[in-house]
């Protein structure tokens, strides 16, 4: 049974900080790449951060690019979204998704095999 578990979401004040985590089961996680991806009702949902299986690449969205660290520890099956300055638009519901990549040619492709998370809310509020 394939699971993401999102755990450490909650309220912040502007200008503070928060960890995302993300734990995995039931896949084979060291063949995925693995995301998070925020959601606000009414708007589309927006990519945060990426970073692939082995190589350990990553991608920022640009709300995230000098404020947000994703990492993966693949022994623990686990990825986490660090979050410092966060601001009220980082007001959303953040989801963790993983996608299957095949490394050839000198680049990860993607099989099309993907999985999300429940989500997990985070608010930032005076």
């Amino acid at each position: 049974q394939v699971q993401l578990e999102e755990s450490g979401g909650g309220m912040v004040q502007p200008g503070g900080s928060l960890s995302l985590s993300c734990v995995a089961s039931g896949f084979p996680f060291m063949n995925y790449a693995m995301s998070w991806i925020r959601q606000t009702p009414g708007k589309p949902r927006e990519l945060v951060a990426k970073i692939t299986p082995s190589i350990g690449d990553v991608e920022y969205g640009n709300p995230a690019k000098g404020r947000f660290t994703i990492s993966r520890d693949n022994a623990k099956n686990t990825i986490t979204l660090q979050m410092n300055y966060l601001k009220p638009d980082d007001t959303a519901a953040y989801y963790c998704f993983a996608a299957e990549v095949k490394y050839y040619s000198g680049r990860y492709h993607y099989t099309g095999l993907e999985y999300w998370g429940q989500g997990t809310q985070v608010t930032v509020s005076p």
